[in-house]
């Protein structure tokens, strides 16, 4: 089991270069995925997503490449036909206001457009350089999520140990809840006939009303689901869907049990059970 969320980051830096790669995971229900980077590396924007959809099923994550160049290689050129226009209309409303003034050099060259300046990039030479400090912080991110998923499993399998617990006290009772049926079904019929008892009809009423009542079928299904959940979670390592509708089963069983039963020591353990399938499924929506 892992969690959605985490956090890693990795850099190297030399007398040419600094790059950083940082990766972090939010709760979200898909795969939702940001890749952040300098404007000239856009090309490996593809490349990088393939790659982190391959490793993440689930979560909002957030890639951010960061990269600061020193003594980079340049390229400065002048854009002669800039200037001349600067040159000629600054010229132009020089004389049209009167004023003997000549556009200075520095005035023109801190003009837009006037200088050409252009780094000389190896894209080749950054994808060397990102795509093994892409890998490591991928682990990283990983170990993070595998780590924090680990304490949530735990978690939830306290959980469902409390649910199991709760299960077993409902079962020692159902045989309770069908005699209470029987019981009360034959007291209302000897309030109404007293000794023209048909215990025939009796046993027929009693019938109906424990196919309408009885927990038998919703205890095994609810055994069976709670089964489900645990062997998924050892299982699968991105059990999240699964188990959101396996709790979704679970709650149907639940309820359907909170309904069918007068006994109070069953409805203290089906609140009891609510309560821990509401902390699972809190927890869950960190999973994976």
């Amino acid at each position: 089991m892992k969690s959605m969320t985490g956090f890693a980051s990795q850099e190297i830096q030399d007398e040419t270069i600094s790059l950083s790669v940082e990766i972090k995971g939010y709760n979200n229900r898909f795969l939702d995925l940001f890749v952040n980077l300098p404007p000239f590396l856009s090309s490996l924007e593809s490349e990088i997503r393939d790659y982190i959809s391959s490793r993440f099923k689930r979560g909002k994550i957030e890639v951010n490449i960061r990269v600061k160049e020193r003594n980079s290689d340049i390229t400065v050129s002048v854009n002669h036909r800039a200037a001349k226009v600067y040159y000629d209309t600054i010229l132009g409303l020089a004389g049209e206001l009167g004023l003997r003034e000549v556009p200075s050099l520095t005035l023109l060259l801190g003009m837009e457009g006037v200088l050409e300046i252009e780094k000389n990039r190896d894209d080749e030479k950054y994808r060397a350089l990102i795509k093994p400090l892409l890998l490591l912080a991928a682990d990283q991110f990983e170990a993070e999520r595998v780590r924090e998923g680990r304490h949530t499993q735990e978690d939830i399998l306290l959980h469902i140990a409390s649910l199991e617990e709760s299960l077993k006290t409902v079962t020692s009772y159902a045989p309770v809840l069908e005699a209470s049926i029987r019981e009360n079904l034959q007291t209302r019929f000897a309030e109404l006939l007293g000794d023209k008892i048909d215990e025939n009809r009796i046993l027929a009423e009693t019938a109906v009303l424990l196919m309408k009542y009885t927990i038998s079928e919703e205890l095994s299904r609810l055994s069976s689901h709670l089964a489900e959940f645990r062997a998924e979670t050892e299982r699968n390592q991105s059990p999240g869907k699964k188990l959101d509708f396996l709790c979704q089963e679970i709650n149907r069983e639940i309820n359907t049990i909170g309904s069918k039963t007068p006994v109070l020591a069953v409805s203290r353990a089906v609140v009891s059970m609510k309560d821990a399938l509401e902390n699972i499924r809190e927890q869950l929506r960190n999973v994976e």
